[in-house]
C-alpha cells in the first residue's frame, strides 16, 4: 500500500493510499484539508500541490494538467494517481 506524506502548514501527516487512488481521494479519505471546488474534475486548481519526493511514483502529468500550466513539481491532486510512496506539500 503506497504511503503519502502530506506537508500541511509545516506539519507532516502520513496516510496510507490505495494504488491508483488520486492524491485528492487519499486526502479526503484521511481528513487532510485539500480543497476541490470543481469536485475533482481538474478545472479549478484548488487541489494544486507540490511533489517534494517520489514524483516517479505518480502517473505522468496529463493533458488537463498541461492545459492548466502545471510545471516542475506542481500537480493537480485530482489528476495525479499514486503508484508508490510520495511526499506532497499542500498550497496554503
Amino acid at each position: 500500500m503506497p504511503k503519502i506524506t502530506f506537508l500541511v502548514n509545516g506539519q507532516e501527516k502520513p496516510v496510507d493510499a490505495k494504488a491508483e487512488e488520486t492524491i485528492l481521494q487519499a486526502a479526503q479519505a484521511n481528513g487532510v484539508p485539500m480543497e476541490s471546488a470543481c469536485g475533482g474534475n481538474g478545472f479549478c486548481m484548488t487541489c494544486k500541490c507540490h511533489v517534494r519526493k517520489g514524483a516517479e511514483n505518480l502517473n505522468p502529468p496529463n493533458e488537463r494538467e498541461e492545459a492548466m500550466g502545471m510545471s516542475g513539481d506542481e500537480r493537480l491532486g485530482c489528476q495525479a494517481t499514486v503508484k508508490g510512496d510520495i511526499t506532497v506539500e499542500l498550497e496554503s
